[in-house]
């Protein structure tokens, strides 16, 4: 499926994850339904190493809040993460790897594509 919302690359912005369901509107999707302030766009493949430095951080992801029907993210999970997020880890040398094509096309106003492109990964 694509969203009339676009990719960093230009193209139709695809989907993230169903499983986990992630999007900042938990619909799987780094998009932002025409909702202004939503920045959770940036579709990760996380790893072992990134979601440790984000639990330093301050921001555990690994941990399951059933409260929140959040499992808990798992290396390999896809995830849609918050902008400032990505920012800081790649500022620290720690950026998770992005699938460009479930990336939302907002980011490049604060990240360059080619930061974005040295940390792409494919969707499968």
């Amino acid at each position: 499926m694509t969203s009339p919302e676009r990719n960093v690359l230009g193209g139709p912005l695809l989907a993230c994850s169903y499983a986990p369901l992630t999007g900042f509107f938990r619909d799987g999707w780094c998009a932002t339904h025409s909702e202004h302030g939503v920045a959770h766009l940036v579709c990760i493949k996380s790893t072992a190493e990134f979601l440790a430095f984000s639990s330093e951080r301050g921001n555990d992801l690994s941990t399951p809040r059933p409260e929140l029907r959040f499992r808990g993210l798992q290396p390999g999970d896809r995830w849609c993460l918050h902008v400032l997020r990505w920012i800081e880890a790649w500022e620290a040398g720690m950026a998770p790897k992005v699938i460009l094509e479930a990336t939302h096309q907002n980011v490049l106003q604060l990240v360059p594509l080619e930061a974005l492109k040295r940390h792409s990964v494919d969707m499968a």
